[in-house]
């Protein structure tokens, strides 16, 4: 088992593995930090995450990016067809 296997399935993830996860640099994921857009607690100096929470961050973005889909297109009804 290599080391990294165990902090992909820890529930608790700490700022490189979450950099590493959203495959964006430290320096952008303390920023967003400070703006309040990704949920983080600290333990003493270092901050920590819940990879739960992580994870519906993304789940919860990529719904926001998906088109809503109109009334029309959930319900497509066959038009009646003669047979002369």
């Amino acid at each position: 088992m290599k080391p990294d296997d165990d902090a992909m399935t820890s529930p608790i993830m700490t700022t490189p593995e979450v950099a590493r996860y959203l495959r964006i640099h430290y320096s952008t994921l303390y920023k967003l930090i400070r703006q309040g857009r990704i949920p983080a607690f600290k333990i003493g100096a270092d901050y920590r995450f819940k990879r739960d929470a992580i994870e519906k961050l993304l789940t919860d973005r990529e719904e926001k990016r998906r088109p809503p889909k109109s009334a029309s297109s959930a319900f497509v009804q066959d038009s009646p067809t003669s047979s002369e």
